[in-house]
């Protein structure tokens, strides 16, 4: 299954610094990613992002802009589901701590549906949307969202086959929480720091 890492956004509270490029536990957050996508597909993720020098930040990976600009994360997933054919994992880029394990069992459960979205005790709403699998089916909606300026990701979940992967699943692998943690502010650095060495001092 083909995969793509969202890597949008302006990176306001890091003053313009592409967060993604951040290090926890010395390695690249876009680089963690990488790695458990690919372990998970077999093959290298395509990279959504409109930053001017984003072809720089990794040689191996495919880099595309967004077809419809200024339209959040749900215009990311609008791009990855155009560019290719067929289902797309998408991610989004600022979440260091998803094993491939995650992905795995999401590819597993996505079946014949439209959508196979990760349950949540953190999200909004219940569900990661920027940790999941859609499909063709989900082009339309999308699409519908974007032309009525509704960037939720969420919005359209009503219009498609959608399943869930139980929480309890995610917890298999980790604690929920850690796993779904994502990195928006320098203070969400530091705590994915101390995530980091908690897991490797239980280790």
């Amino acid at each position: 299954m083909r995969s793509a890492i969202l890597a949008g956004g302006t990176a306001s509270r890091f003053d313009g610094s592409p967060k993604g490029l951040e290090l926890v536990g010395g390695e690249r957050i876009l680089d963690r990613t990488i790695r458990s996508l690919t372990a998970a597909t077999g093959e290298q993720p395509l990279m959504i992002a409109n930053a001017p020098g984003a072809a720089e930040w990794h040689s191996a990976l495919e880099v595309v802009g967004d077809a419809i600009r200024d339209c959040g994360s749900l215009g990311g997933l609008y791009t990855a589901l155009t560019v290719g054919d067929g289902p797309v994992l998408v991610v989004a880029w600022d979440m260091p701590f998803i094993p491939p394990e995650v992905f795995e069992s999401l590819i597993s459960r996505f079946g014949d549906h439209d959508a196979c979205v990760p349950e949540s005790k953190v999200a909004p709403g219940g569900l990661e949307p920027l940790c999941a699998i859609y499909g063709e089916k989900c082009v339309e909606p999308v699409r519908k969202q974007l032309v009525d300026e509704d960037f939720r990701m969420s919005g359209f979940f009503n219009s498609v086959d959608l399943v869930r992967l139980p929480v309890a699943e995610v917890a298999k692998y980790g604690d929920p929480e850690t796993i779904f943690f994502n990195v928006n502010t320098p203070a969400d650095l530091e705590t994915a720091q101390e995530l980091w060495r908690a897991q490797h001092e239980a280790s």
